[in-house]
Order: C-alpha cells, then sequence, then structure tokens
C-alpha cells in the first residue's frame, strides 16, 4: 500500500531530484494520502533515506514508509540514471515535507552539474 502512494508522486520526485542537483528542494506531500495509512494525531513517519551510488546506505528497520520510498525510487530507471553517479539524502519531517538534498564531494561534480544545468 504504501508503494501505491510513493508511485502517485513519482513524477515530482524525478523532477525534484534533477532540480536538487544545484539547490536543496524541499515540497509538500498531500497529508490525507498519508493520513489514510496511520494515525491522523501523530505523523506516520519522519525518516532519513541516504542514497550513494545508486544503493541505499543506511538501514530503514522502523519504517514501512520509507522502506516503501525507498523501493520505488530504486526500481525507477529514470532516477537511478541520477543516483548512479551522486549521492542524495531523501527526509520527510512531521509536517509531510520531503526534502531532498544533493551531497557533493569534489569540485568534478560541481563542474559535472554546471553542465548539466
Amino acid at each position: 500500500m504504501n508503494t501505491t502512494i510513493w508511485l502517485k508522486y513519482l513524477p515530482v520526485l524525478r523532477l525534484v531530484l534533477k532540480r536538487s542537483l544545484t539547490a536543496e528542494q524541499q515540497f509538500s506531500l498531500n497529508t490525507l494520502d498519508f493520513e489514510k495509512i496511520g494515525n491522523k494525531s501523530k505523523p506516520v513517519a519522519k525518516f532519513l533515506l541516504k542514497l550513494k551510488e545508486g544503493k541505499l546506505t543506511n538501514i530503514l528497520t522502523d519504517s514501512p514508509l520509507a522502506s516503501a520510498l525507498a523501493t520505488t525510487i530504486l526500481n525507477d530507471n529514470a532516477m537511478m540514471e541520477l543516483l548512479r553517479t551522486n549521492e542524495f539524502h531523501i527526509s520527510m519531517n512531521g509536517k509531510y515535507q520531503l526534502t531532498i538534498k544533493h551531497i557533493l564531494h569534489h569540485p568534478k561534480q560541481l563542474q559535472a552539474i554546471a553542465e548539466v544545468a
């Protein structure tokens, strides 16, 4: 069920992931989508996904929602093109806002990003 929610957002996630190459991106998700699967008085999940070179680098044992997002992202060919050569941190806060941050490691990445943009 959680994967279905993320599939709904997949086109937006692709766009925001690409935009995050130049600046941190944040967007609000539809609260009703997430309240349907959890307790309405508390946020369903706050989480942080760390993706590096096309792989998840942190363990997600207590958040089915985060696991479903990771699965959705890693199974999407368009997103994997960016994920294979970059590092991203994707987090969700208690207000159902998703933040995507591109992690830079050295100046060559900066030059490559400038050429893409």
